[in-house]
């Protein structure tokens, strides 16, 4: 049963981790005015994944010092997804499989 909830927990987390990277391109594609947001397809898009990933990256924000236009939370949340991913989800599959 463990086992089970570890692989939902990391295909939860793989998705998430789409999400932030589609959501990272997007916001500099606006930013340089490849996309514009008039189109109402990509403002909705935009909105819908900045709602998805900010309660992510507001607690990181709170903790980063301030570096102007440049926006490190994704990628400090990228970094704690992929730890999680490879070092304490395979500890916990371990710790059920020794359990057992």
């Amino acid at each position: 049963m463990l086992l089970a909830l570890i692989q939902i927990i990391q295909i939860l987390l793989n998705v998430l981790w789409w999400i932030i990277i589609i959501q990272a391109i997007l916001s500099w594609l606006v930013a340089f005015n490849v996309v514009n947001t008039h189109n109402d397809f990509v403002r909705q898009l935009l909105y819908a994944l900045s709602r998805m990933t900010e309660p992510f990256y507001r607690p990181i924000r709170r903790i980063l010092p301030d570096f102007g236009a440049l926006d490190f939370s994704p990628l400090v949340v990228l970094l704690i997804l992929e730890i999680v991913d490879s070092v304490i989800l395979p500890r916990l599959a371990a710790a059920a499989i020794g359990a057992a």
